[in-house]
């Protein structure tokens, strides 16, 4: 399967935006996001693996890390397919995953794509929470699994148990508002979206999935080697960074300020290793229910 690029309306500006501002801020800061993702994603894994000679589908594939962890997982007999709406991440995965043989890559959008094969396992780290309509995706993800095929994701628990990105978020916000409009695209719904137990279960159950089960995860995020980069990380990155891009020049007039802020408000997180804030996710599983 080669590269999908059909992208249902809703989605359109999430891919842009994934595909431009947040691609190349994810490449200045993938240090920290794959190093801090990545221990929420192995938690996961070890948990909930897939079985040697699946084939395994990798929803929002970013760099495609996990496509690569996941096709060691499975081995030489298995299979991983890195999907991701957007085609810069694939290019750069594809890329990165050179010389191994049971991995490939593909751009589309879930909520439109018709897979022409079948999957046993499908696992994303990260990467459903910016669905515009996820009950259609999620379905999909579900048609394009085999019956009895195993769902595992993980997804960010609620704003308020991530402390990581709450803090600078408030902060970011005592100086200014995010827009109602912008000319600048925006995520999609945003990383919260299913940090709500229930709602996160219903969506699964309304696509076809059955054994719904959320376990909670807590390890601990880095923002920065240092202060300073964890300041910047918070400007550039989260909701905090994306209130300060939306709000365009008028945050740009006292970034000073909202820095400084900044730096007081994370200081407490600061150690000799260097700033590492609470995070908190779902790890979340799922089956296709058996045919009979």
């Amino acid at each position: 399967m080669g590269n999908v690029t059909s992208v249902a309306p809703t989605n359109e500006e999430a891919a842009e935006a994934w595909n431009g501002v947040l691609f190349d801020r994810f490449v200045e800061y993938r240090h920290l996001v794959a190093g801090g993702l990545g221990a929420h994603g192995e938690e996961a894994m070890r948990g909930d693996p897939p079985a040697a000679g699946d084939r395994v589908l990798d929803i929002g594939c970013g760099f495609g890390e996990t496509t690569r962890r996941l096709a060691e997982l499975v081995g030489p007999e298995g299979s991983v397919l890195g999907f991701d709406v957007a085609e810069r991440f694939v290019e750069m995965a594809r890329e990165e995953a050179a010389g191994v043989a049971n991995a490939e890559f593909a751009s589309g959008d879930l909520q439109v794509t018709e897979f022409e094969r079948e999957f046993d396992y499908a696992f994303s780290r990260m990467g459903t929470m910016f669905f515009a309509n996820p009950v259609p995706a999620m379905r999909n993800v579900r048609e394009a699994l085999v019956p009895g095929g195993r769902l595992c994701m993980v997804v960010w628990r609620r704003k308020l148990e991530n402390e990581w990105v709450r803090r600078s978020e408030e902060v970011v916000e005592r100086f200014v508002e995010e827009p109602e409009e912008s000319d600048e695209p925006t995520c999609g719904p945003g990383p919260f979206s299913m940090g709500d137990a229930d709602v996160t279960s219903q969506i699964l159950l309304g696509a076809g999935f059955e054994r719904v089960a959320l376990r909670r995860s807590d390890l601990p995020l880095q923002l920065g080697r240092d202060l300073e980069e964890a300041v910047a990380f918070a400007t550039a990155l989260g909701p905090a960074g994306e209130v300060i891009r939306l709000a365009g020049e008028e945050a740009e007039r006292i970034r000073p300020e909202i820095e400084a802020a900044l730096r007081e408000a994370l200081a407490e997180f600061e150690g000799p290793d260097g700033v590492w804030a609470p995070a908190s996710t779902w790890i979340v599983t799922a089956t296709v229910p058996e045919r009979g």
